[in-house]
């Protein structure tokens, strides 16, 4: 049953497609970058996540994975994935629909995103770059009180 006793629609959230809009593996030091080595690289992941809406119901959310591998100072490679979908958001109370967009629409990008890098790192000569599971939740709440603190400054007069 698509509608509640009050007539409104239940909570949906579709997936209308999913795309690269960007991928970039450098491997700067190749071939001298892939010889075995004593010990693991540094690894640096940033990730970051945007929402823009499309029309009153569908969004774009974008993924934005970057991962670098360094020994010392030396980079050994650097891979950057901007993954999109487009999402059909209906029936959510409006209160919900930030959550909903930044927390549940990129923990259903982030299985495709993180093969994807595991591919291109795998396929520029090194062992594949398997990210761990992100939690989008704390990540969106980090991003809130972010945005609080920032508000709170520009608030108080100089």
């Amino acid at each position: 049953m698509a509608n509640d006793d009050q007539g409104t629609a239940s909570p949906s959230l579709n997936i209308l497609a999913q795309y690269i809009k960007d991928l970039s593996f450098e491997n700067p030091g190749a071939p001298r970058s892939l010889q075995s080595r004593d010990k693991a690289p540094a690894i640096n992941i940033n990730v970051n996540v945007n929402a823009n809406p499309l029309s009153d119901s569908d969004f774009d959310v974008v993924l934005a994975l970057n991962a670098e591998a360094k020994e010392g100072e030396k980079v050994l490679f650097a891979a950057e994935l901007i993954y999109g979908g487009v999402f059909r958001v209906t029936g959510f109370p409006q209160e919900h629909m930030l959550p909903v967009l930044f927390i549940e629409c990129p923990r259903l990008l982030f299985p495709f995103a993180r093969q994807i890098i595991a591919d291109a790192t795998r396929n520029g000569g090194f062992p594949p770059l398997l990210i761990d599971p992100i939690d989008f939740a704390q990540m969106f709440a980090q991003r809130v009180s972010e945005e609080q603190a920032r508000a709170k400054v520009q608030a108080v007069p100089n």
